[in-house]
């Protein structure tokens, strides 16, 4: 029977859906590889082991052209498409899990459309790979695609090398593969199974000195499919996060039974200030997911923890106050991080830490203008303390480490948390939640202030994101890379979100921290180069001790590693202000300066100096660009416009220019902290509006402007009237001024001396003579 109308439109239908299905993460195409057929010079061996070869850009053109009989036809070519990667790769290969998981959307989305025949056969096809040799293998069941990197993964198998797309070819054989051949076929019930990998070497790398190689050019750091391969096999390994110790947790109380339900619906009713509850992130997370590397496996959301509450069924407040603790953490790996929603997430944490806390907020309601942190400024907005800065910032952090009404201690707990020397958190940040603080702990203290007698922190070097920077709109960033600065902050230990790990470019190439040091799932930065906030110089690192906390400088059991095979270098990525970044942050794209460490400048010093009365901030962006991903080039085009809740600073200007914005009119973004909704002017809008040619910004009024009537400006000067009223004052009555007449106009080229009449004025006057002498003949 032939395909119809309808059954061809179901089965495009069919197809678009397989194209367009995501990773878990939304991150790349998992059906890319399935396009085009697999180059036939470069593997040969598929096609003497595959005996139908199948691509679905292939079954798209022979459906246009009519080449099917029925639709059971294209169904089984379809079939073939997936059969044919899961039979010839192995198992362990992301290509076989990307073929399970499109298998099985296949299937699903043919039997929603009705039009379409019922499949007659489960079983592979005839003319299937898995018949032809004789060897059916089951059928997958669709696994959850993991956050798996753009390149496809293979076989860990050294035999051979991961195959790569084949260059374009005109035709139905041309680039990226169906199935992308792993060096060896999938292993089934009749082959063995690879080897278990043994476990990694330890091996020793010093913090000192500079590892890096010497010939680290942009092609050795570019990211590749094999580099994916190696981190996968090393995190395989990996032990995994047994979640909090038993130490920390609410102490017990009477009456506590009462407190829980007051702490859940103060969490479930927190809202923005136009209404908006931020619970509804929480919310938003099922109660079963198949969340990778959580420190628990059973079914956990807000819903049931409330009920709980309600029936009062937990054994005492650590047991409530764990499983909260559990919930924002699977809350903080279910959204992505840096988003409005994970940002919501982290400032419900620590509202309730804030509750929670020894000193607990007054209400409800639940007010705060810096999200409940402890500092009134954080990363990009705050200045140390005694700054000679004219700026209007709150100074917040210092140059060195305090011992002023305190008592250092060796570690502090918090919530299942023992926190160290040398450790890396995640401090909540007032300025955004989304972005909390990256820091390291140097030192551990227990307050001896009288307001905070016996109260627990830390006092912890901050390290700036690249929104938090001021960069050239050319700089590439490596995939979480984060700037060491020379701002301490004291905090107390409520501002904890969770413990993280940074590693320095020289061990972050060579492998993954070992426990307790950082285990999968963690947050995991890297840090190649110093910030300096004050004169935007870049400094890359080279003596690593002098990052560290002088106590762990040259301890062995500094953050050990487990070794790759070989030196894995991360993604690079342009700046987050380009165009199709919707990154906010106190930077922006403006003149900095990169340096080697110690490097000196034509004059003397390291950088450039800061004028004493900085100029007003204004907007220095330019033209956009899109966003690059790979290793970056020196000729970029300038960058987007900077949202306005950050405006950054120009370089010292010699004129003052007045900031009538409307958020420097309502007292700044510090001062309206988290009420103010700022939102990116797109490039595609800013581009119709003109730019001030002094300060580059985008000249953008709110309304149109008022329908009033202008006064007409002076069509003389003062100089001319002066004239005038001399003359009329000479001459009397007798003004010699035109009066727009035709006599007035002949007397006056008549006065002109040199000028002859025109034809027009000779004929008016001929005409007028000879009225005069009619009328004087006819009298």
């Amino acid at each position: 029977m032939a395909i119809t109308p309808a059954q061809k439109s179901a089965i495009e239908e069919v197809v678009d859906a397989i194209k367009n299905a995501r990773s878990s993460k939304k991150k790349r195409h998992i059906a890319d590889l399935f396009l085009e057929l697999v180059d036939k010079e470069t593997w040969a061996d598929y096609y003497e082991v595959i005996p139908e070869p199948r691509c679905l850009n292939g079954i798209s053109r022979s459906l246009q052209a009519g080449s099917y009989k029925d639709a059971l036809q294209v169904h089984e070519d379809l079939n073939l498409v997936f059969l044919n990667a899961l039979y010839y790769n192995e198992p362990t290969s992301q290509i076989y899990k990307d073929a399970g998981t499109l298998k099985s959307m296949f299937e699903s989305e043919w039997k929603l459309r009705t039009v379409l025949p019922a499949a007659t056969r489960s079983s592979p096809p005839p003319s299937s790979a898995q018949k032809v040799h004789g060897q059916v293998a089951a059928q997958q069941p669709a696994p959850v695609p993991p956050a798996a990197p753009a390149q496809p993964a293979a076989p860990a198998s050294p035999a051979k090398p991961t195959p790569q797309p084949a260059p374009a070819q005109p035709g139905p054989s041309s680039t990226p593969a169906v199935a992308s051949p792993a060096p060896q076929r999938a292993s089934t019930s009749n082959q063995p199974s690879s080897p278990p990998r043994t476990s990694s070497p330890d091996m020793d790398v010093e913090v000192g000195g500079t590892p890096e190689p010497e010939n680290m050019g942009a092609d050795d750091m570019a990211r590749d499919g094999e580099s994916d391969l190696v981190v996968q096999q090393l995190e395989r390994g990996l032990p995994r996060w047994e979640g909090p110790s038993d130490f920390g947790w609410m102490k017990e109380k009477e009456g506590s039974e009462d407190r829980w339900l007051e702490l859940v619906l103060a969490i479930k009713g927190h809202k923005d200030a136009v209404g908006n509850r931020y619970a509804v992130a929480l919310e938003a997370v099922p109660e079963e997911t198949s969340i990778p590397y959580l420190s628990f496996s059973f079914p956990l959301s807000l819903k049931l923890v409330e009920s709980r509450a309600r029936a009062k069924s937990y054994a005492s407040n650590k047991a409530f106050d764990k499983e909260i603790a559990q919930l924002f953490e699977k809350a903080r790996r279910w959204h992505e991080a840096g988003n409005d929603a994970y940002g919501h997430v982290l400032l419900l944490q620590r509202l309730y830490q804030a509750l929670t806390s020894p000193s607990p907020l007054p209400g409800p309601p639940y007010v705060s203008s810096t999200n409940f942190a402890s500092l009134r400024a954080g990363p990009g907005t705050a200045r140390p303390l005694h700054s000679s800065d004219s700026e209007k910032l709150p100074a917040v952090t210092t140059f060195r480490v305090s011992s002023k009404d305190r008592t250092f201690v060796d570690e502090v707990t918090y919530r299942g948390w023992s926190i160290k020397l040398a450790d890396w958190l995640h401090l909540s940040n007032p300025d955004d939640p989304s972005k909390p603080i990256i820091a390291q702990v140097f030192k551990c203290y227990v307050s001896d202030e009288p307001a905070k007698k016996g109260q627990p922190g830390v006092t912890a070097c901050w390290y700036y994101r690249p929104e938090q920077t001021f960069h050239p709109a050319q700089r590439q960033f490596w995939e979480g890379e984060v700037f060491k600065t020379s701002h301490f902050a004291d905090h107390p230990v409520e501002d904890i979100i969770e413990k993280i790990a940074c590693q320095f470019t020289a061990r972050h190439i060579r492998g993954r921290p070992r426990p307790p040091s950082w285990y999968l799932g963690w947050p995991l930065y890297v840090c190649d180069s110093r910030y300096n906030d004050r004169e935007r110089i870049f400094v890359k690192i080279k003596n690593w001790n002098s990052c560290v906390p002088e106590e762990v400088r040259k301890s062995a059991d500094f953050m050990p590693i487990y070794p790759f095979e070989r030196m894995v270098f991360p993604r690079r990525f342009g700046s987050p202000f380009l165009k199709g970044s919707r990154a906010r942050g106190p930077g922006g794209i403006g003149d900095s300066i990169d340096r080697a460490e110690g490097e000196r400048i034509e004059g003397g010093g390291t950088g450039r100096k800061r004028g004493r009365k900085p100029a007003a901030p204004t907007d220095i962006s330019g033209p956009s660009r899109g966003l690059f991903v790979g290793v970056g080039t020196a000729n970029a085009p300038g960058a987007a416009q900077q949202p306005a809740a950050y405006t950054p600073q120009p370089a010292p200007a010699p004129a003052r220019t007045e900031d009538r914005s409307i958020l420097t009119a309502a007292g700044g973004a510090t001062m309206l902290g988290s009420n103010a909704l700022t939102e990116k002017l797109s490039a595609e809008t800013a581009r119709h509006f003109d730019r001030d040619p002094e300060t580059n910004e985008v000249l953008w009024f709110a309304a149109p402007p008022l329908n009033v009537t202008r006064r007409p400006a002076p069509q003389y000067s003062l100089k001319y009237l002066h004239w005038l009223a001399t003359k009329r004052k000479a001459g009397g009555d007798a003004m010699d001024v035109d009066d727009g007449s035709a006599e007035g106009a002949r007397a006056k080229r008549a006065r002109t001396s040199g000028v002859q009449p025109t034809a027009t004025e000779t004929l008016d006057l001929l005409l007028a003579q000879i009225a005069q002498g009619t009328e004087a003949q006819t009298g």
